[in-house]
């Protein structure tokens, strides 16, 4: 087996050999950021998704090719980049995008043009809610799924009182939402809110003095990639690390941001699809897998582009290696069932979004490093319907 390097940044077409049978190649194109804020998080997701198929492909009989494109996390590049992929490139299906803004305005061409779209990161909620459709499945999560289960979990510890902040965008907003109706459902009281805006924030010193100000018990945020570090520091230098509790999406403290976060990073409770330590010989065997690729451990975005792979990979096998029916390869995809790094992945033929564990984790020093520790897991969650209706073309 063997697969061709490319560079960081750089779109370029990667054919990963897997013995294939002298057809055409099946195209997969990657629409993913490899510039701006979520730039590790692309490469993060490629990675692993080349590994899956490094190590599964062989079974489809087929050569499986990548052609990357970078989303500069825009909505309006995305979109060109999606028409370039799939008329130009002629790909047989699309694998993207990182945020939940460039994943809405992705929805309405891929579902127009019949092309099956897999989401291994944008949780936007409408795309598997109201905006469904049979061409767009997500592998990753949805924003409400990893926050929904938040709010009763951290009533129930006590917290009474709670301040929302976020990136200004789709994902920071439902994830709130998911928190604000879940945490006052369950009797807690919100305070406060902001919303800074994603790419400009640098110093969030004057956010953290309104939450501050608020006096919450709790101060429940989403951000991610750069912004957490920048957001972590900042909470740790302004001194609330000792009087406000921190808790939130587990992205924040994601193993790509942890080193740069340090022990300011340590005391958060989060809730996430994914950690490193979870104890199985599965999630053993990759995280040994993604080490030897990397270098590093592998994160929840890897775990994401691994079982998208693997998603792939079953589907095919279950067309017999053949995309040329987009239809019937969708279809596959909707059915497949296996055990992952993080547990079964299963999607939810009802919404197109993945039904999984949810683990609720605190960030603590273990032997000199901050490490994700689980201290609770929310078994099989599945989101609601929301509004779906699945078209059946």
């Amino acid at each position: 087996m063997r697969i061709a390097r490319w560079a960081a940044g750089i779109a370029a077409a990667v054919v990963l050999s897997t013995g294939g049978a002298g057809a055409e190649p099946v195209k997969v194109g990657l629409l993913l950021p490899y510039s701006s804020v979520y730039a590790s998080l692309g490469e993060d997701i490629t990675e692993g998704l080349a590994l899956a198929i490094e190590t599964f492909g062989a079974e489809t009989g087929q050569e499986i090719e990548l052609v990357r494109e970078d989303t500069e996390v825009k909505p309006s590049v995305a979109l060109a980049k999606a028409r370039k992929l799939i008329y130009q490139d002629k790909v047989d299906m699309l694998v993207g995008p990182v945020a939940s803004n460039v994943a809405g305005a992705l929805r309405d061409f891929v579902d127009g043009v019949g092309m099956p779209m897999i989401i291994p990161n944008a949780g936007n909620d409408d795309l598997t809610g109201p905006k469904c459709s049979r061409w767009v499945l997500r592998t990753s999560f949805s924003n409400s799924q990893i926050n929904r289960g938040m709010g009763p979990w951290l009533k129930a510890k006590g917290y009474e009182t709670a301040y929302l902040m976020a990136a200004d965008y789709a994902a920071g907003r439902q994830m709130m939402d998911a928190f604000r109706t879940a945490f006052e459902g369950a009797g807690g009281t919100i305070v406060g809110e902001d919303y800074p805006p994603l790419a400009e924030t640098k110093d969030f010193a004057p956010y953290l003095a309104k939450a501050r100000a608020a006096e919450p018990d709790l101060l429940y945020v989403f951000f991610a990639g750069g912004p957490a570090v920048q957001f972590v520091k900042q909470y740790d230098a302004f001194g609330l690390r000792e009087d406000l509790q921190l808790a939130g999406a587990g992205w924040l403290t994601s193993p790509l941001q942890l080193p740069a976060e340090g022990e300011a990073a340590a005391g958060f409770i989060g809730a996430l699809n994914y950690v490193p330590s979870i104890d199985t010989p599965v999630n053993a065997a990759f995280q040994d897998a993604f080490r030897a690729r990397t270098g590093r451990i592998g994160s929840e975005y890897a775990v994401q582009g691994y079982d998208t792979g693997r998603l792939i990979v079953e589907a095919l096998k279950a067309t017999g290696g053949s995309a040329a029916d987009k239809a019937a390869l969708v279809d596959a995809m909707r059915a497949v069932h296996f055990e992952g790094p993080r547990g079964r992945l299963e999607i939810d033929p009802s919404t197109n979004n993945i039904v999984q564990d949810i683990f609720i984790f605190e960030t603590r020093l273990v032997d000199g490093a901050v490490r994700q520790v689980v201290v609770d897991t929310l078994p099989a969650v599945r989101d609601p319907a929301n509004g779906c209706v699945m078209d059946g073309r």
